[in-house]
Parts: structure tokens; C-alpha cells; sequence
């Protein structure tokens, strides 16, 4: 747990950014488990996902041209298709011997869903299947509801220690400390939660939320909230009133081992909340880099190799997203299915 780096669970859905950043007709690189991948939204508007590698000669597609159908390469103009397959091999005369059938990079299963794009990186040659052949959706929202705010930021630090941030219920006091979370942060209260197991994870058991926060009450009347955390690294909430519900997701999608991208989103039914969009995407951007900055200190420390020390409750979390981790990865080694070794709990801490 206090090492360095991460290792990269495959066999799941990770998310690679927001559907509204490829636009028809065009691809977007990005990194994912140590991977070049080329992400492409084709003319008919589907997306699609394929190793960012001519296996020609090695240079990334994302120098190419595509043309909403298919890739030329930039080198030597060999074309490939959405499923990775190569389509042409311009140099090639006739009589000239090739099986273009053969010649392919990698593609991978892409869906979009609820305005994200998500990869699936399998365990070998294996397919997404089962509960797995689609990405988990979010409570609430229609799957062709896109996410009201989002924001993404690299984070120098393996996806554990940013998953380990994501459920820490106690450091927001020290570390959010901008003047509009400052007064409430450090006026510590006794907090009591139920846990429970569920799917590739567990949730914080749905309970209510003060009726004097303001914000709480634009959402109405007996407003609630439900925490669920689950593998690959998904945070998500859903509060809940009796007028209105906002879903909020974040997504660690690791880039190498020592490295991750934070995703962070927002799903709202009032309407009055888009106008409003600067502003919250700033406040989002602010209080999400005070978390990368402490996880880059923190790396510091850790490059040292001390051994740490975890607390119950307030550290149990972070327990619980190791052996549920341990436990996906023996099963994948083992050729067997997960089994969730989480019981129900109450954790109590301060914050």
C-alpha cells in the first residue's frame, strides 16, 4: 500500500474522457494503463478505440489522416479500419504477396454512455461479457444524458494513493481550505456511517443530509445521499430530494503505474445549474487540485520507502480498496469468479 506504484487491474470499464471532446470525424490520443490509445467518433457518430501503433513501422496513428472511416497511417499510408483490421497497403504492385487479413492493431471495446467514453482492457484474449459487457450506469439518468460539469486532471501519483484521497473521510479539514469550505472544514464533528458490500466494491448505506445546507435545500425536502465506491476506481453519488437529484461521479483512470488522470462529473436535473457552469467548474478545478497537490507532497515522503501507519475507522477505507483490489486480481490469476470479501460496517471517526 505505501509503495510507489500501482498494479493495473484489467477485465474492466475505465473511463477515457468526455463524449464531447471527440468530435465526427476525428480522433483524440490518450494513455491508459500504459497503453497509446487512439479514441475516434467515426461519421456516423459511433466511438471507437484501437492501439495508437502502425504495426508497420511503429509510428502512432494519431499522425494520420481519417476520414470518419477509416486511418491512414502518416508514414506509408497503410489504412485501418474502426475494428483496427488493415484496409490497404498502398506500395504493394501486383503479383506482390500480402494477407492484409492478418495486419491489424489492437482494438478494444468502446461504448459511450451517458455523455463518457469508456474503454474495456480485457484479462488476455477475452471480451467483455455478462454484468461486464456494458459500462455500470449512473442512478438517476437516461443514457443519453450527458454530465452537466466535467473536469479532468493528472495527478503524479499512482491510482491507489488517488483512490486512497477519494474515500478519505477525514483530511478535508487540513487540505480544502479555500475561504468558502474553510469555516465548515474545521469545525470537526463526530461522524457515524453504515457500510455495506456491493457490486466490485461497497456503498456508504443511503442516509440523510442536514436540512440547513443551503445547497441541500434547492434539491427540496428529505434530501438524502448514497456513497458507492467499486472497481476500477469509481466514486459515485447520488443525492436525492423530493424535487430534485444530482449524480456525481469520479472516475481514476490510471495512465502508467507511478501516474493517473482524474476525472470528475456532474449530473444535475435543475436547469438553472448550467448558467452557473464557469463558475462551479472553477470551484471544482480548485478544490480537486488542493488533492493533487497534497498527493504530489506526499510522493516525496514516499520515495523514501517509510513504512506507514493506517487508524480504524478513518483509515479503514483505504483497507477495504486494497483487498477488494486483491481479490479482482487473485480471481483473474486464478481463473475464478470475484467474490467480495467486504462485510457490513459502521465506521465512526471526526471530520
Amino acid at each position: 500500500m505505501q509503495g510507489l506504484k500501482a498494479e493495473l487491474l484489467r477485465g474492466l470499464w475505465y473511463v477515457a474522457m468526455p463524449g464531447a471532446k471527440v468530435r465526427r470525424g476525428t480522433t483524440v490520443p490518450v494513455a491508459m494503463l500504459g497503453e497509446p490509445v487512439l479514441i475516434g467518433r467515426a461519421a456516423d457518430g459511433s466511438v471507437f478505440a484501437i492501439r495508437d501503433i502502425c504495426p508497420h513501422r511503429g509510428i502512432p496513428l494519431r499522425y494520420g489522416r481519417f476520414d470518419g472511416e477509416t486511418i491512414e497511417c502518416a508514414y506509408h499510408g497503410w489504412r485501418f479500419g474502426r475494428d483496427g483490421a488493415c484496409r490497404a497497403i498502398p506500395s504493394l504492385r501486383e503479383g506482390q504477396q500480402a494477407d492484409i487479413s492478418k495486419i491489424r492493431t489492437n482494438a478494444y471495446p468502446c461504448v459511450e454512455r451517458q455523455g463518457l467514453i469508456w474503454v474495456y482492457f480485457a484479462q488476455g484474449e477475452e471480451q467483455p461479457s455478462g454484468d461486464e459487457a456494458t459500462p455500470p450506469a449512473l442512478p438517476v439518468f437516461a443514457d443519453d444524458v450527458g454530465p452537466t460539469l466535467a473536469i479532468q486532471m493528472h495527478f503524479a501519483c499512482s491510482a491507489d494513493h488517488a483512490a486512497f484521497g477519494l474515500m478519505d473521510p477525514t483530511h478535508a479539514a487540513y487540505v480544502h481550505t479555500s475561504w468558502w469550505f474553510k469555516r465548515q472544514a474545521r469545525k470537526l464533528r463526530p461522524k457515524e456511517k453504515a457500510f455495506e458490500p456491493s457490486d466490485l466494491g461497497w456503498k456508504m448505506v443511503r442516509h440523510d443530509l442536514p436540512p440547513q445546507n443551503l445547497v441541500y435545500k434547492l434539491l427540496g425536502k428529505n434530501v438524502s445521499t448514497e456513497i458507492t465506491y467499486r472497481l476500477p476506481g469509481l466514486r459515485i453519488e447520488e443525492i436525492r430530494g423530493d424535487r430534485h437529484a444530482v449524480v456525481g461521479l469520479t472516475a481514476i483512470t490510471p495512465i502508467t503505474d507511478e501516474a493517473t488522470e482524474v476525472h470528475q462529473m456532474f449530473w444535475t436535473t435543475p436547469g438553472w445549474v448550467r448558467p452557473l457552469a464557469p463558475l462551479a467548474r472553477h470551484l471544482m478545478r480548485v478544490f480537486l487540485d488542493q488533492d493533487r497537490v497534497v498527493v504530489i507532497r506526499q510522493r516525496e515522503g514516499l520515495m523514501t520507502a517509510p513504512k506507514v501507519m493506517l487508524i480504524n475507522d478513518a483509515d479503514t477505507q483505504a483497507r477495504w480498496w486494497m483487498h477488494v483490489k486483491d481479490e479482482w486480481a487473485n480471481a483473474a490469476r486464478e481463473g475464478r469468479a470475484f467474490e467480495n470479501p467486504l462485510k457490513p460496517r459502521t465506521l465512526r471517526w471526526m471530520s
